[in-house]
């Protein structure tokens, strides 16, 4: 079992919000209250049923928020938002995902992973300004396909990368990492690396899509 603790600043360079997605006005919330950076934190657990079947656990809360003002009214979430008045903004992308996979090449350099994500999805979108508030949550499975690999470049050093992703008609979903690992010891493992989340969904009563940029670092045990 290997447990990793990550974590970093994150930059949004997009997050565009419009609810409901007919009759409300599209926002960016880059614009409302900043790009970052913002703090995340990721815990995962993986452990291996066998040589080449495995499970990974992974808790990775987001929210992120500021106040800024609006250039126009913004009718949000039925609740209409005055333009040039304070206005706080909040975006929480909670992920909560559990991975089963398959280690199809196992070499002395490379290895990879292939596998199926079970995903839960808690996301909420908040506006607050003097007298007015209004919010949209939503919190639901979405399942992803898998793909991990490592190359090791020498006993003490490797380069590894994950992505979890799907694309529907009415949505997508990407979280790709990318890390440089030094591994001091058998057990212990540091890492540095960047790590893009990407995707939304364009549904009947909402539209929400975003784009996230993490500087990440990590430390891992093996027990």
């Amino acid at each position: 079992m290997e447990i990793e603790l990550e974590g970093g600043p994150v930059w949004q360079t997009r997050n565009d919000v419009r609810i409901p997605n007919e009759g409300g006005t599209q926002l960016s919330l880059v614009d409302l209250i900043g790009s970052g950076p913002f703090a995340s934190v990721r815990l995962e657990v993986s452990y291996n049923i066998s040589r080449r079947h495995g499970l990974r656990l992974v808790l990775a809360p987001l929210t992120i928020s500021g106040t800024g003002t609006l250039d126009e009214p913004v009718e949000f979430a039925g609740e209409t938002f005055a333009a040039g008045v304070p206005t706080e903004g909040s975006y929480r992308f909670n992920s909560y995902r559990l991975t089963y996979r398959y280690r199809f090449h196992d070499g002395r350099k490379w290895r990879w992973h292939i596998g199926l994500t079970a995903k839960i999805r808690d996301a909420k979108v908040a506006l607050e300004q003097e007298g007015t508030s209004a919010s949209d949550s939503n919190v639901g499975p979405v399942p992803l396909i898998h793909l991990a690999g490592q190359v090791r470049l020498s006993p003490h050093w490797r380069i590894t990368g994950d992505l979890d992703a799907l694309a529907a008609p009415q949505g997508r979903a990407e979280d790709l990492a990318l890390k440089v690992r030094y591994d001091p010891t058998d057990r212990w493992s540091l890492a540095l690396g960047y790590r893009t989340l990407e995707g939304g969904a364009d549904a009947d009563t909402v539209y929400t899509f975003a784009w996230l940029h993490y500087l990440v670092a990590s430390v891992a045990l093996r027990l």
